[in-house]
């Protein structure tokens, strides 16, 4: 859950009275968001690096720490919590937002160039005008954008916000992709022109910017928003232009998202004018701007689209899923202190017809409605009732099985380990001296590092690796894991499936081959698998002399099982061959066993 830090001040001033530290939590649990600490910037500072390391300038001014539901994106900011608390408490009405045609009736014009396609493809853009910056809600103003970049936008992957001081720039505004030597600006709060390539290099260190350099820094062309004089506005989704900086004597802001998912990018921008269009000399409007795609790849149109959503909610289908035997009335009085506006149906007496706001994005299905009708009525005075059914739990089969493996592998004196699922496909492979077949492992399409590029096919890497991180144990070590392997398998709807194995090695001065030997013996009769002659009809199990390469030449034995009527290899145990010991960095003699599991279930 997003954690949104409120002035509490300024909060307590909105909501029109003052809250003790109990009272305003039981107002937001009551609300669905959880308050979860009173604080000051001053005193998590010193919590966080001592007192002797802060600063005086550091403001001790109060303020609330309010987790927020994280597809509730309308409440990131002081102005949608004291604004929906107070609808909440019936003390407001939702607003109504409109969207004001210039005197002149011509839009400010953002046309998308077609070579953007290739980088960041959508656009969308919207104008607040006569606003009223102050410090706190300038603060509030630059918050919002952080926490939605953190959250609906995905770290600046998905959408990039870019706001202007629209009096120090012209339009109609282009979006356009150019080579990097080509875009020539001066960053934020820079006085040094440098064109896109310098800035890559200029911010590849900066703890603030650099996490999102690699958005785009490979592509050869990167995204550019520029003026009618060519004036650049922003490098999007890195920095913005010095030359169009809002400041608190801003007027007139321009607001500009690119995106590669254009539902994103209008959810944002319609969060964005929502929130701060308070501040306009005429509260709650917005002046739309044009956009045009020049390859017509969207329709030319205006954005932001300010008109409600209509949906309709069961009456039947609220009152089932909270207990409750409410009247449609009942339920769209409830709604609407949830900033919905609602009317029972005229056509169904079984359904409630709900208007949803452009503040609302996260009501995509009526489960939203009926979470919404819970909030309102209190969760805590929903009745208590006795399911209609009874259930019994119990293990799954597979997680039971492997249980008493585990049980009997560690009372046979094996400690159990647990290494990474992924590894490199080296180690699943070449360290062990066999050949990858093409068809067996799952590859990690993008992996970041050399040591996690497939899933691992056998437990033998992990265990190994585990072996070669406490090599400086006394002797004799003894290990074991119980875990899932993955393989490809195309007649799975996921194209592959997961292989649930025992692995267990013994390390020693000498082999200790008769070690291993015992183990599978022990753990097989445990999971009541009886030993077996080869050329028998009886269900059990046998070993067989095998040439595996993984093993020392002439010192190792596959593992077969028989089990109505039919025959299969389940594993393999031997002396790991000297070449797979050097690979994994172990100088010691060790022996090895592994087997699947789920043919004993």
């Amino acid at each position: 859950m997003p954690t949104v830090n409120v002035d509490k001040e300024e909060l307590y001033t909105a909501l029109g009275r003052d809250y003790t530290f109990d009272e305003f939590m039981d107002l937001c649990f009551n609300f669905g968001i959880e308050l979860e600490e009173d604080t000051s910037p001053k005193e998590m500072a010193i919590r966080e690096v001592g007192a002797h390391k802060v600063d005086e300038s550091v403001s001790d001014r109060p303020i609330l720490k309010i987790d927020i539901p994280a597809n509730r994106y309308d409440l990131l900011c002081h102005e949608g919590i004291s604004r929906s608390l107070l609808v909440f408490q019936g003390k407001a009405t939702p607003p109504v937002f409109k969207a004001v045609i210039p005197a002149d009736g011509k839009l400010q014009k953002l046309t998308v160039k077609p070579e953007t396609a290739a980088i960041r493809p959508f656009a969308v853009a919207a104008i607040l005008r006569n606003v009223k910056f102050t410090e706190l809600n300038y603060k509030n103003f630059i918050d919002l954008q952080d926490k939605l970049h953190m959250n609906i936008c995905r770290k600046r992957t998905l959408v990039a916000i870019g706001t202007h001081d629209l009096d120090t720039i012209q339009g109609p505004f282009t979006y356009e992709a150019l080579a990097p030597k080509e875009i020539q600006f001066v960053p934020l709060n820079q006085e040094k022109n440098m064109n896109a390539e310098e800035l890559m290099t200029f911010y590849s260190n900066d703890k603030h910017l650099g996490k999102f350099l690699p958005i785009i820094k490979d592509s050869p062309v990167y995204p550019v928003i520029y003026d009618k004089n060519r004036q650049v506005l922003s490098l999007p989704p890195i920095i913005n232009s010095n030359h169009s900086k809002i400041t608190l004597d801003t007027k007139n802001v321009f607001i500009e998202c690119t995106a590669t998912d254009l539902t994103k990018g209008k959810i944002v921008l319609n969060t964005m004018v929502a929130m701060f269009s308070e501040y306009c000399a005429e509260p709650f409007t917005i002046e739309p701007v044009e956009i045009v795609y020049e390859d017509n790849r969207q329709p030319a149109g205006v954005t932001p689209d300010l008109a409600s959503r209509t949906t309709t909610a069961k009456v039947d289908y609220i009152n089932s899923c909270t207990g409750l035997k409410l009247s449609p009335d009942e339920i769209c009085d409830l709604l609407n202190k949830m900033s919905l506006e609602a009317i029972p149906s005229r056509e169904d007496k079984n359904e409630v017809v709900v208007q949803v706001p452009v503040t609302r994005s996260d009501v995509l299905h009526q489960c939203d409605i009926m979470e919404d009708v819970a909030i309102a009525y209190g969760f805590n005075n929903l009745p208590h009732t006795t399911p209609s059914v009874s259930t019994i739990g119990k293990p799954y089969p597979l997680n039971k099985l492997a249980d008493t493996a585990r049980v009997e592998l560690a009372l046979a004196g094996w400690s159990e380990v647990s290494p990474l699922t992924l590894c490199s496909h080296d180690e699943n492979f070449a360290f062990l001296r066999q050949k990858d077949p093409g068809n067996i492992a799952v590859r990690l399409a993008h992996p970041k590092t050399i040591e996690y590029q497939v899933v691992r096919t056998s437990l033998l890497p992990g265990v190994l690796k585990t072996l070669k991180e406490n090599k400086k144990h006394s002797l004799p070590i003894k290990v074991f894991e119980v875990g899932d392997t993955a393989i490809k398998d195309d007649t799975q709807e996921r194209r592959s499936r997961n292989v649930r194995k025992v692995c267990a090695t013994y390390s020693n001065k000498t082999s200790g081959l008769e070690q291993i030997h015992g183990l599978l013996d022990r753990t097989l009769q445990m999971l009541h698998c009886q030993p077996a002659e080869k050329n028998g009809t009886a269900s059990g199990y046998w070993i067989q002399d095998s040439e595996n390469p993984t093993y020392f030449p002439s010192r190792s034995a596959d593992i077969y099982l028989r089990q109505k009527g039919e025959t299969k290899v389940i594993g393999s145990f031997g002396i790991l061959h000297p070449e797979v010991l050097e690979k994994f960095g172990l100088n010691f003699p060790t022996s090895a066993m592994e087997f699947d599991l789920e043919p004993f279930l």
